[in-house]
């Protein structure tokens, strides 16, 4: 339900409010914000903005161009669960002050506009998202880089490699590799924590639908979000994150969304779960189709198959996230569908036959992606198979494994640059209805290959020095 400035303005005088925080995603995906008192957040500035500058945000203006505008959505608003003082939290869009309109590199505007442009098609009123954002919960990190050295060190208490550990607090109860899915205590040493979170989130109005140790040791762990559209759910993924980063911090323990920080066991995934609906119907359910989906949604599949390798440039965007989608380790690359099958990229869950929770899952994302940016491309290629009728072939639900090199299957691009390229060369449907524009996504790849891309391939390996340094 929406709500006026004028109501939320009156609910933070009845909840002592005596600071506004004002949050706005950058292009890479992170939340920045500048803090100001409550007597200086007026009606007005949720039609008129609050100025900041620009210039040192990632992938924003030049320093030449730098006063931009913030407009706070009074549908965002939330008690921040983590500062002293009491301080109400607003997430904002961005705005450029000579014309008062939206920035055109403002990823929340990006959601914004595919929803606009969705019901513009005619296809369906809305969308609906369900991402599953996996994370590492660790007790210790250092990591450091530069001229002549680099390395990283992350530990956790249930790491299988700590059983050795000469300490009388050592008790052996840890996942081993790839057998942390849903062991109970005290194998599971972070339930508490978890809860913990959950009940933040609920606290701060976001619906979960259960929590539960992931497969990888060390603290792999997920936290999943009931369904929503697509910016409310990209806005909620933002929130998510502090949330988990900043309850971690909070019991001494550190969480990261990094797809692959440790080697040798799984990464973490953000399977992302959507549909489409008009009014009231669900338009992905046909009881008399393969695994009860609908005509529309297999060409929405066929949309995701198509452009997935583009996808993969801002679903999967960044070099680490390539160290997770490898082929042969059961990892999401093959771009086919199944009802069963986990290593296809789209996978139909079958959990329930209520026609209103058939959905596809796609399942190369991860959770380092910008959520506004990953969401709206997804969507818009899901609506481009529709347009198109994009038939994704039949589909595969035997042991992609087994079926050897023969078989030719098509699969995600091995890298970033190489995604990125798949991404430059198929953007034009991203581009549709004005949703994505040619300034943003020229922005994204050139800021993915100077500071990422480049960045890590020029810079020596610490596993080179045990490969080659003997040589």
């Amino acid at each position: 339900m929406s709500r006026s400035p004028q109501e939320i303005l009156s609910w933070a005088k009845a909840q002592q409010v005596r600071m506004v925080d004002l949050k706005f995603t950058d292009l890479p995906g992170a939340w920045q914000h500048f803090t100001i008192p409550v007597e200086e957040l007026s009606e007005g500035a949720f039609v008129e903005g609050l100025g900041f500058d620009g210039s040192s945000i990632r992938g924003f203006k030049a320093i030449n161009e730098s006063d931009m505008l913030l407009i706070p959505d009074p549908d965002t608003a939330v008690l921040d669960p983590f500062t002293e003082v009491p301080t109400l939290s607003l997430i904002c869009n961005v705005a450029d002050p000579l014309d008062g309109e939206g920035y055109s590199r403002d990823p929340r505007a990006v959601a914004q506009r595919a929803e606009a442009y969705l019901k513009s098609t005619g296809v369906a009123d809305q969308s609906f998202w369900g991402p599953e954002a996996e994370f590492f919960i660790l007790d210790h990190v250092r990591f450091d880089q530069n001229q002549h050295f680099g390395y990283y060190f992350i530990d956790s208490d249930e790491g299988i490699w700590n059983s050795g550990k000469d300490d009388p607090a050592n008790h052996g109860y840890r996942p081993r590799n790839k057998e942390g899915y849903f062991p109970v205590a005290p194998v599971d040493t972070l339930h508490d924590l978890r809860t913990a979170m959950v009940m933040t989130m609920m606290q701060a109005g976001i619906a979960v639908e259960c929590q539960h140790h992931e497969v990888a040791t060390a603290g792999q762990s997920e936290i999943d979000m009931k369904f929503t559209t697509l910016t409310k759910m990209a806005d909620q993924l933002m929130l998510f994150k502090y949330i988990v980063k900043n309850t971690a911090r909070k019991y001494g323990k550190t969480a990261t969304f990094m797809p692959k920080p440790l080697f040798g066991d799984n990464g973490s995934g953000m399977h992302v779960h959507q549909s489409l609906w008009k009014g009231d119907t669900p338009l992905f359910a046909d009881s008399g189709g393969y695994a009860g989906l609908s005509q529309l949604a297999l060409y929405y599949i066929g949309g995701l198959l198509k452009h997935a390798p583009a996808l993969a440039g801002l679903c999967s965007p960044t070099t680490n996230s390539f160290k997770r989608l490898v082929p042969g380790f059961e990892a999401p690359v093959n771009l086919v569908y199944s009802r069963r099958n986990r290593s296809a990229a789209v996978r139909i869950p079958m959990y329930s036959k209520n026609p209103k929770a058939k959905r596809v899952e796609f399942r190369p994302p991860d959770p380092s992606a910008n959520p506004y940016l990953a969401f709206a491309a997804m969507l818009m290629a899901g609506l481009d198979g529709i347009q198109n009728k994009i038939d994704p072939g039949p589909p595969m639900d035997t042991n992609l494994y087994e079926l050897g090199s023969e078989a030719r299957i098509p699969s995600l691009p091995g890298s970033l640059e190489a995604a990125l390229d798949a991404l430059e060369a198929d953007k034009d449907f991203l581009l549709a209805g004005g949703v994505f524009n040619e300034d943003l996504l020229a922005t994204w790849i050139e800021y993915k290959r100077a500071k990422e891309v480049d960045a890590v391939r020029m810079r020596p390996h610490p596993f080179e020095f045990a490969l080659y340094y003997d040589i």
